[in-house]
Order: structure tokens, then sequence, then C-alpha cells
């Protein structure tokens, strides 16, 4: 157990400690109004965040769920389904949230946010999925949105830099031999927004680049003047860090895979701020900082932040130097499900004392073994490499902690907590 009491005292960790010696599991104490949680869930089957905002409003950031026919999620290179294989992926989601909403509030969520469409992201259809009353295969985000009504879902959009709906598009060698069956499963995707629209009310939009009011506070927006979200980036569509102007990387007909279109926010609460971003890179193919790529590009509209996902779970086209240099957290989180994350390269750029200076704490949801053979002592850096990791920001934004909660338990107790961090 890693506990740091700064402000609570000696006796604050020794009750702590004996409560833990008696065998009691510590739980996560409930949100209140003016904190800002976000909840990095771990599945085993791609990435999955829920934020609850300081006035009780909810969002998702993608609902990962890689099929289980497919060689590599049964694999050793790949995690297991946690925290056991009694519900699906997007079931233990569900299951997560309903833990952690806020008390006495309508069991919804206000915004869902896919970032790009990848299994490890927002699903993956295939012969074992069962149909839903729609008329549509549950997976990811829409097994997820079947369970619990989304308000909101943003995407981003189908028209640009291709469109996904032309059938010409969908014949294309690279989408009709795509083994994780992207476009099968956006068919699905459409069917189920189609189906919850007239069902719920669900609004679909795309991410609007450069907008701070596209995803606000709906409960108490006066409450919190100091808190909005920023949209960075969409489509290889880049905010310019002014009004809501951007420019693009991209044109229509330029398809240049789906990891640089993802959708990136900025959350800014008062001095803390965090970013997200998908699945965009920086690294070329020779392994060398790529200026024309997305982080290259978006790293100043970004700037310096306390806490960052780690950009394509820490895959080694990503984190480059210029992007770490610029944007230099304080605490870095990795979403990750393969022994391939991170890359050794990685680990080193983003704990480079030369590219940024100051302390900086790493967090995992996972390291597989493969991971620890690779690279051994270094992992070492990392405060926690296996857990729900949650972000909790107090104080109209001034401080935040860090919890890791047991992803190999229904229950989800604390197994550390680090902090507090002061926002800078």
């Amino acid at each position: 157990m890693h506990i740091n009491f700064k402000k609570s005292g000696f006796f604050a960790v020794l009750f702590f400690t004996a409560l833990i010696v008696k065998g009691q599991k510590q739980q996560l104490p409930a949100w209140q109004p003016g904190f800002l949680d976000i909840h990095h869930i771990n599945t085993g089957r791609g990435d999955a965040a829920f934020v609850v905002f300081p006035d009780g409003t909810t969002m998702l950031v993608d609902a990962g769920d890689m099929s289980e026919t497919h060689p590599r999620t049964t694999s050793s290179r790949n995690a297991e389904l946690v925290p056991n294989r009694s519900k699906t992926a997007p079931q233990w989601i569900v299951d997560y949230i309903d833990q952690f909403l806020p008390k006495r509030q309508e069991r919804k969520l206000d915004y869902a946010l896919i970032t790009h469409y990848h299994d490890d992201h927002f699903g993956e259809i295939d012969s074992l999925r069962k149909t839903a009353p729609g008329g549509y295969q549950l997976t990811g985000i829409m097994e997820v949105g079947t369970l619990i009504p989304i308000k909101k879902l943003i995407d981003r959009g189908f028209e640009f830099p291709i469109n996904l709906k032309d059938s010409k598009v969908q014949a294309e060698e690279r989408f009709s031999s795509d083994a994780y069956g992207m476009i099968p499963t956006l068919k699905e995707y459409w069917k189920f927004v189609d189906f919850q629209s007239k069902k719920v009310g669900l609004i679909n939009e795309a991410l609007k680049v450069g907008r701070s009011d596209q995803i606000v506070l709906k409960n108490n927006p006066k409450g919190y003047p100091e808190f909005s979200i920023q949209n960075i980036a969409s489509n290889g569509n880049i905010w310019t860090g002014y009004d809501d102007s951007f420019y693009a990387l991209f044109q229509q007909g330029q398809y240049p895979g789906e990891n640089p279109l993802s959708n990136g926010i900025r959350i800014d609460y008062g001095k803390f701020n965090y970013y997200t971003g998908g699945d965009i890179s920086g690294i070329d193919g020779m392994g060398q900082t790529d200026l024309d790529a997305l982080e290259s590009h978006v790293a100043p509209a970004i700037g310096p932040v306390d806490v960052a996902t780690l950009n394509h779970h820490g895959n080694r086209d990503s984190q480059n130097p210029f992007y770490v240099r610029t944007i230099r957290p304080r605490v870095w989180i990795q979403q990750n499900w393969t022994a391939d994350h991170p890359g050794e390269e990685v680990l080193r750029r983003m704990t480079s004392k030369q590219l940024y200076p100051g302390e900086r704490d790493i967090f995992s949801t996972i390291m597989l073994q493969g991971t620890k053979d690779v690279i051994g002592g270094r992992l070492d850096q990392y405060k926690s490499q296996k857990g729900h990791i949650v972000v909790r920001v107090y104080n109209h934004g001034d401080s935040y902690d860090i919890y890791v909660l047991n992803d190999s338990s229904e229950e989800r107790e604390i197994l550390a907590k680090y902090g507090p961090y002061e926002a800078r």
C-alpha cells in the first residue's frame, strides 16, 4: 500500500494502516459537489474513462471491446478480461459507472465521447455478439448505451476526410481486408445511433474543433465558472489556440489511417489541466520525430498540463520529444492492454529531465509480463502497474489526488493513494 498523506499527518497514516492490517477494505470516498473525478477503467479490452464534472455532469470517453475471437486477445501478449469473465467488457464498464455515479442523480450519461473507430476504443462485432432489440450487435459503446442511456454521443463524424458511408470506400482493400472489422462495426454503430435517437432521444454530433461550448456543465454551470472542456483536435483539424479557429492537416480524400483522426480534448478546472487524445502519434516509421504528425501540431495548443494520458497507449510511435517537452505533465497515465506498451524509448522520453525538469509520476492500468521481461527494472519508475486509476481534483482545481483501485475485485477497493498534488 502506497499512501502519502502530506496534510493528514502521522496519526492519519497509522489509522489508515491499522484498518488495512485488520483486513477492512477501504472504498473510494463518494464524489461530492466540487470534485472533478476522472476514472480510467481497466477491463483488459481497451480504453474507457468515466468522468464526473464538479456539478455531477457525467461523461464516458471510449468503451473499448476487442473481440474474444482474435488470437491476439486470448494470447499472453494481451491482458485478460478483468475482474472476471462473468460479464463482457462493456457490462463491466457500466457496472463500474453504476458504482461511482453521483448519488440521487438520474441514471444516465450526459455525454459519451468516442475518440476514433478502432476496436479498443469503440468496440468490434463478431460471431459471438448478441443482437439488441434495435437490430444492432452489442459491443463497446453500443452495449454501454443499451444498458445506460446516453444523452449526447460525440464522435469524429463519418464524412471527412473520406465518407465512410460511401459503398465504394467501404469496398476498398484497406477496409474489406481489415481483420478487426471497422466498417462492419461502424454499420452496427450507425444502427445503434439511429435506434437510440428514436428510443431515448440520443443526440449524435461530431466533435467541433476549437469549441469549448460543446461539452459543458449541465447541472450547475454558474457554480463552477472555472471549469471548461476545450476541443483540441479531430480528423486532423487542429485548434489554433485562440477563439474557435482551426487548421487542417488533411484534405478531402486523404485518409492517413484511423489513429491520426482521433479526437482530443483538454479539461480545465481552475489551475488544473488534463489532456487525452486517443491514438495520435509523433514518431515516424524510422523512429524519428515526425514534425508533420499530430503530436507536434497539438502540443502548442494543449500547453502544459497537470495530467495527461499517453497517446496510443504508449506505443513506440508516440510521445515524441517535442510533445513531451511542451505539455510536460506532472502525472502520466497509461491505458494499455498489451505487452507492446510502453515502448522502452517512450519510457525514456517521458522520464527525461533533459526534456523537462521536475518530478513526474507514471501510472498504468496493466503491465504484462512480456513488457517486464524486455524492459526490466526501468519499469520500477511507475508508481502503479495495475488497477483502475482515479484522478480526483479538489478546491476548484487547486489540488488533486491519485487513487489506484483493485481491478481484480468487483468491490474496487483502494489499493493505493498518492498525493496531494498541487495543480500548477
